[in-house]
């Protein structure tokens, strides 16, 4: 199967297309048609060797904030100074996301509470458990928390945006060291570093390379000081795919073994009610 992380997909195709344009340049037949064209080519590309597609979206509210209040608040900021109006771009989305969901022979995974990583880590997980379900996966997505999941071996990673296969780094030395340096771009400090670092932009603890490379060969409980120990588990549990909440774990596996509520019949009807016409020649694609 090919699993998408589509929020990744559709934001970073989106950025593309409206550049420095502002709010009003958010065009919704023009997003609709850069999404459905990029799952076009996913399919055509990949399918044969890798099966059908799964559209992974991220919920509204992440379990991960309710652990953590501070995760991705960066991210907030960050939207607010860019001038574009967001409440339109994740609207415009949304409905993309939906008319996908409702015409479409794709299953897609939209759990609350869950971001798109829980999803695809929680299929790959019921495949690699799974005997009469096991098939090669391909993820598409260029997010490196994924390279954890390249741990089994009928897992490949295709980043979209660079074109090219995520590949060559440990697995389990990857999450080893991601867990002690933390993750900027999702508000999460090294594991030497108060919670509220980067909410409250004071600088990080320096890390250095050589205490990591000893560290990530330890268990914590040998070097760790209680408040490094309390650091480290904050880290670990937002950032290892495995410390996923079984709850929420169970709530997606029952998404991901519904079937699909599109149907490729629709189609025809669908891209001529949205009138895309340069689409419509390669709807054998989709």
């Amino acid at each position: 199967m090919i699993l998408i992380d589509m929020n990744q997909v559709c934001i970073s195709n989106l950025m593309m297309q409206i550049g420095s344009k502002r709010q009003n340049d958010v065009d919704e037949n023009l997003v609709r048609h850069m999404v459905l064209n990029s799952l076009r080519m996913y399919r055509s590309r990949f399918s044969a060797e890798y099966g059908e597609l799964v559209l992974c979206y991220d919920s509204k509210k992440y379990w991960r904030r309710d652990y953590f209040p501070n995760y991705k608040s960066n991210r907030k900021k960050d939207r607010e100074a860019s001038g574009l109006d967001w409440n339109l771009i994740f609207e415009t989305l949304n409905n993309i996301r939906d008319e996908i969901k409702e015409n479409f022979p794709y299953k897609v995974l939209e759990v609350e509470g869950a971001e798109a990583d829980d999803c695809i880590a929680t299929v790959v997980d019921y495949v690699s458990k799974t005997p009469t379900a096991y098939e090669q996966v391909l993820i598409l997505s260029g997010d490196k928390d994924f390279i954890q999941l390249q741990k089994h071996n009928f897992v490949k990673q295709f980043s979209p945006v660079l074109k090219k296969f995520v590949n060559g780094q440990d697995p389990h030395l990857y999450i080893r060291e991601h867990i002690l340096k933390g993750d900027r771009s999702d508000g999460i400090p090294n594991f030497l570093s108060s919670d509220d670092t980067f909410i409250n932009e004071l600088r990080q603890k320096p890390l250095a390379k050589k205490k990591i490379s000893v560290w990530v060969d330890l268990k914590p409980e040998d070097f760790c000081t209680e408040e490094m120990m309390r650091n480290y588990q904050r880290n670990k549990t937002l950032i290892d795919l495995e410390c996923i909440p079984n709850v929420l774990k169970e709530e997606i596996l029952l998404e991901y073994l519904k079937p699909p509520i599109g149907e490729r019949s629709k189609l025809l009807n669908y891209f001529i009610s949205k009138r895309l016409k340069n689409l419509m020649n390669d709807i054998g694609d989709f």
